[in-house]
């Protein structure tokens, strides 16, 4: 039978704010232009796959102050959970399986 871990509300709750943020910045990406400084379009076709793309306007600087501030959150959070007290708490061998119990918890 595989191990349960009582995570500590805090952690469980880091956990989750980073999931939500990664998610939010992951579609914040996929709506932004594929160049943050306004480039003509081109077309590639000398490698081994045909790379085309169009122009792009570039980000604005809200576009661009929206993906630093996610991706400042993405590490704060990131250093909160990697670092937290719990993991000192656990045998070397556990940390494994359990940060990625933790990663799944909303799974279940």
């Amino acid at each position: 039978m595989a191990k349960t871990y009582d995570f500590p509300s805090d952690l469980l709750a880091g956990q989750e704010e980073l999931h939500q943020v990664r998610a939010e910045l992951l579609e914040l990406l996929k709506r932004l232009p594929w160049s943050v400084e306004p480039l003509d379009a081109f077309s590639d076709d000398y490698g081994w796959r045909k790379v085309e793309r169009p122009a792009s306007p570039g980000w604005t600087p809200d576009e661009q102050a929206e993906v630093e501030k996610l991706r400042e959150r993405e590490r704060e959070l990131a250093v909160f959970v990697s670092c937290h007290r719990f993991w000192a708490e656990l045998a070397t061998e556990e940390k494994v399986e359990a940060r990625t119990r933790l990663k799944h918890t909303r799974d279940s």
